[in-house]
This record gives C-alpha cells, sequence and structure tokens, in this order.
C-alpha cells in the first residue's frame, strides 16, 4: 500500500463561545493517496471549507483543532508551532481560494508575489525565480507571460487571476494542494478551463489534491474519490463514480436526487426538506435524522459510524441493518 500523502484522523474542531462550545468538525477521518484528488461535498455550512482551514493552518480565532490528529507525509502538523507551520504552508501544501483577490495583493505585481514565494520555499536565484515565474505563467495558459508578468492583479479578468493563483499554489512544488471552491466565483466555460488545467497541472506536478466544492458536476468530472460531509461529519465517503451513480447514505441520495438529468423526464427534482442544523443545535444521533425520508428510532438515539456499504462507507443504520440482515 502507498502511503497516503495526506492522513486526517478523528479530527474535532472546536470555537469557544460565552455561551459554549460549539463543535464544528466532529471525528472527520480520510486520507488522499499520491497523486490523488478528492472532493469534498456537502451544503453551507457542512464544514467543508473549515476542514480546508484546519489542513493548512488557518483557523480563524477562536477555532482550534480540539482532537484527532493531521499527518502530511506522516509527519503531524497539526500541532506545529506557527513559524514551523508557515515553512510547510506554501512548500509542502499549496492553497487555491474562492476569490483571487483575497489571495493576491493589490500592491505589488504579479511577478513579485510569485518570486517572492518560490525564493522563500526554493534554493534559487533572484532571476531563476523570475524565469520559473514566467514558465508558471505559461504552463496556466497565461499569453504573452513575459510582458503580463510585471502587470498588477487589477490588470486581470478573474478566470486569469485565478491561474495566478494556481500559479502561486504550484510554485514551491508542493505535493499536497488545498482547492477551496476555485471555479465557484468564475463563468461556467471558464470554469471548465480551469478545471481541466487544475488536473493536468497536477498530474504533471505529481500533487494530491482536496477539491473542496458544493458542485457535483465539477466532482464528477474532476476527482477519484469523493466525502460527503453534513453537519461536520463524513456523511459517506468512496469512489466518485459509485457515490454519484449508486450512494448508499440518504442525504447523498437527495443530493443526487436534486441534480438534473439530461435523459430524465421527470417534471419535479427530489429536495431534501428542511434545512443544515445549527452548531448549536445539532440533533442527537444522525444528524441527518430530522429531514431522512427513512428515519426510524435508532436514528434518533445513537450516532452512526461510517460502516462498508460496498466500495463505499456510508455512516447510516440503514447501511449497517442491511449488512446485518445479510
Amino acid at each position: 500500500m502507498t502511503t497516503p500523502i495526506l492522513e486526517v484522523k478523528n479530527l474535532r474542531v472546536e470555537f469557544p463561545t460565552r455561551r459554549g462550545t460549539l463543535l464544528a468538525l466532529d471525528d472527520i477521518s480520510f486520507d488522499i493517496a499520491p497523486g490523488e484528488i478528492l472532493g469534498v461535498v456537502g451544503e453551507s455550512g457542512a464544514g467543508k471549507s473549515l476542514t480546508g482551514a484546519a489542513i493548512i493552518g488557518l483557523l480563524e480565532p477562536p477555532g482550534r483543532v480540539a482532537a484527532g490528529e493531521i499527518r502530511l507525509n506522516g509527519q503531524r502538523i497539526d500541532n506545529l508551532p506557527y513559524e514551523q507551520m508557515r515553512a510547510i504552508r506554501g512548500r509542502q501544501i499549496g492553497a487555491i481560494f474562492q476569490d483571487p483577490l483575497t489571495s493576491l495583493n493589490p500592491l505589488y505585481t504579479i511577478g513579485r508575489q510569485l518570486t517572492e514565494t518560490i525564493l522563500t520555499h526554493l534554493p534559487v536565484s533572484a532571476e531563476e525565480a523570475r524565469q520559473r515565474a514566467i514558465k508558471l505563467l505559461q504552463d496556466t495558459g497565461i499569453p504573452a507571460a513575459e510582458q503580463r508578468i510585471d502587470q498588477y492583479p487589477h490588470q486581470f479578468s478573474g478566470g486569469m487571476r485565478q491561474r495566478v493563483v494556481i500559479a502561486l499554489a504550484l510554485a514551491a512544488e508542493p505535493k499536497l494542494i488545498v482547492a477551496d471552491e476555485p471555479t465557484t466565483a468564475l463563468d461556467v466555460s471558464i470554469q471548465a478551463q480551469i478545471i481541466s488545467l487544475l488536473k493536468r497541472l497536477c498530474k504533471e506536478h505529481g500533487a494530491s489534491v482536496m477539491l473542496v466544492t458544493h458542485d457535483m458536476g465539477v466532482i464528477a468530472e474532476t476527482c477519484d474519490r469523493v466525502a460527503v460531509l453534513y453537519a461536520g461529519r463524513v456523511a459517506e465517503i468512496g469512489p466518485v463514480g459509485d457515490v454519484i451513480h449508486r450512494p448508499r447514505h440518504p442525504y447523498t441520495q437527495g443530493l443526487m436526487g436534486s441534480i438534473p438529468s439530461m435523459d430524465d423526464d421527470r417534471e419535479r427534482l427530489l429536495q431534501i426538506d428542511g434545512a443544515m442544523p445549527r452548531l448549536n443545535a445539532i440533533p442527537r444521533g444522525c444528524a441527518f435524522n430530522p429531514r431522512c425520508p427513512q428515519v426510524f428510532d435508532k436514528c434518533r438515539q445513537d450516532r452512526p459510524e461510517l460502516f462498508d456499504a460496498g466500495a463505499t462507507k456510508a455512516a447510516c443504520w440503514l447501511v449497517a441493518e442491511k449488512k446485518v440482515a445479510a
């Protein structure tokens, strides 16, 4: 077995408040193999971006990792001092965020920001760093890179800025890229270009990717495996084809049923009634039980763990019952 690039084990993230402690991520576990693209999907508030922030080491105070561990290439990184984590961030973990304007400094040229990143993490000269920056811009599909390297972020379109952010993320040749909704702010045609670019570059550079999104189309097109999050917990995880076409958790079934299909003649799409619970009101047992059409008593009492469900794993008592019956 290949050693995973990233291992997240029983991760728990809390936000202490005056009214008590809010549990934002509850016992999340997954890993990412070398060269693999893992999609993390779910509704707004499920904990997708928070999981990425915990891995990068950029949790907003008072958020904290309260339990569990995060390992990168076998090294634990969730308990490192700030300066050590800063050295890992960029060199071993690259990040791509939803809005490129939050990642780029408007006062510095694109070239300065790229070369600073390269010089910080790689043992190269200033001229070598500039040539590497130009090559990265060319690789990410920016025309006339030799001239545009000296331009400022506001002189680039949204799609071109996102390409620059991808170049920044890959600048120090990290082994893991955390991409937090990298295509949400872009129109559909540009989305497809960015996803194709990300897949190609990560394959060429040998990087693994954690792709955070709420777009199942992006997941289907891009990922090898997918983890479905609900209320800070993993509801289902497995190969992308199995999760999309043969979902085992009722929440995943609802997500898939709400997506329009070109060859389906249904007049109405399926919908999941209700809303994601607030952090201070997560129900007992399975967090999805108030919205689940297949709920029964055990769901309201006991929290399910991830059970084997064929090719996937699902945190659902229905899966456990079927296993017992078999």
